[in-house]
């Protein structure tokens, strides 16, 4: 699973952050989204789908198969 963060649309409300963690959404110097893309560690992706669904821009974008086309 791959998160892919729209980081320029980010309005700073620091939910995904709140509700999946700093080690899935850390936030930059300035309280927005400090990432564009991740990698959800093993064991972690309902987490990831938690803070992804947390924000209100929805700017946060889940692939379940980043490899797969189409």
């Amino acid at each position: 699973m791959k998160l892919v963060i729209d980081a320029e649309r980010c309005a700073g409300h620091a939910r995904c952050n709140a509700v999946g963690g700093a080690n899935l959404f850390p936030l930059n110097d300035d309280g927005y989204i400090g990432i564009t893309e991740l990698d959800v560690p093993p064991g972690q992706e309902a987490l990831a789908r938690r803070g992804a669904r947390a924000c209100p821009e929805r700017v946060i974008t889940i692939l379940d198969d980043p490899d797969a086309e189409g």
